[in-house]
């Protein structure tokens, strides 16, 4: 009895060191390769970019790429900053992206709440014109939008660059939203009404905290619209004095016809340009994450 079960015991870690050894297989760790492989692709744009931006131009134009920035400096960095412009078109920049981010979010928010929660006349056809208002080109609507800015007097401004951008990015918000809305019953909103909390407590004690990860993604989509955004900004904004960021690194690429572009201080530029979305990202990435998952389990 007592040798059988030191034996019995004995093999019964060995189990399931076996099927741990079993579950490892061949093509999971292809598949590993793989995914490693594509992950090194896609960031060695972002290395490149960094790297260069360490390098003198002297070195940047030699026919022989310099792999790693060995004796690199912060001089391209100093002189893009030292230009002046650089922290004006950053404020530039964020004020229209916390506007659009506000603002997109508040109306899609309740437009979403509308379209989830209740039912009335017309609610088809809304939901339908927020799709088709995605598929109009965006460049099909530069001269209306420039007419109707010049005749507002909101030409070069904060205000008229981020009413086009929240009247572009809306609409997918909504659709984002929708689907967040959905997925969370209304029953736990009436359940917690019968313990005596009204329809507006309920709401925000139960309701709205469990939207939070779908805010925060439809919010990261929102920041990047506007952020990167290019043709809009380059109708509206014609003044050198009110440019966002994507119009000011266009500044860089050929600063004047006598004088080859400096491509140490283009690449430093773009790094300054994607320094505060990084940051964006590592504050809202755990959120993002799980509000993306839980967005596409229903709706």
């Amino acid at each position: 009895m007592t040798t059988a079960s030191t034996a019995s015991a004995t093999a019964a870690p060995a189990a399931p060191a076996r099927k741990l050894r079993q579950k490892v297989r061949p093509g999971r760790v292809v598949l590993g390769v793989v995914a490693v492989v594509l992950a090194l692709i896609w960031v060695f744009p972002v290395y490149w970019m960094v790297n260069s931006s360490l390098l003198p131009n002297v070195v940047l134009q030699n026919s022989n790429p310099t792999w790693l920035p060995f004796g690199g400096s912060f001089d391209n960095f100093t002189a893009v900053i030292d230009g002046g412009t650089f922290f004006p078109a950053l404020g530039m920049s964020l004020t229209i992206a916390l506007i659009t981010v506000v603002v997109c979010l508040a109306f899609a928010f309740l437009a979403a709440l509308a379209i989830s929660r209740f039912r009335f006349r017309g609610r088809t056809s809304f939901v339908l014109a927020v799709l088709l208002i995605q598929m109009l080109p965006a460049e099909g609507l530069f001269i209306a939008q420039y007419k109707l800015m010049g005749s507002l007097g909101l030409l070069n401004s904060v205000i008229g660059v981020s009413i086009l951008y929240i009247a572009a990015v809306v609409p997918f918000t909504i659709w984002m939203l929708r689907g967040f809305v959905a997925g969370i019953p209304a029953d736990l909103e009436e359940a917690a009404m019968v313990d005596g909390l009204s329809r507006t407590q309920a709401f925000l004690r139960i309701t709205f905290p469990l939207l939070a990860p779908g805010l925060v993604a439809s919010g990261v989509y929102a920041f990047l619209q506007a952020w990167n955004e290019f043709t809009v900004a380059l109708v509206i904004l014609q003044e050198n004095s009110s440019q966002t960021l994507p119009l000011w690194l266009r500044g860089f690429i050929q600063q004047s016809a006598s004088r080859a572009t400096d491509w140490g201080q283009v690449m430093a530029a773009s790094t300054l340009v994607a320094v505060p979305v990084i940051i964006f990202f590592l504050i809202v990435q755990g959120r993002m994450t799980s509000g993306l998952v839980s967005g596409a389990v229903k709706g």
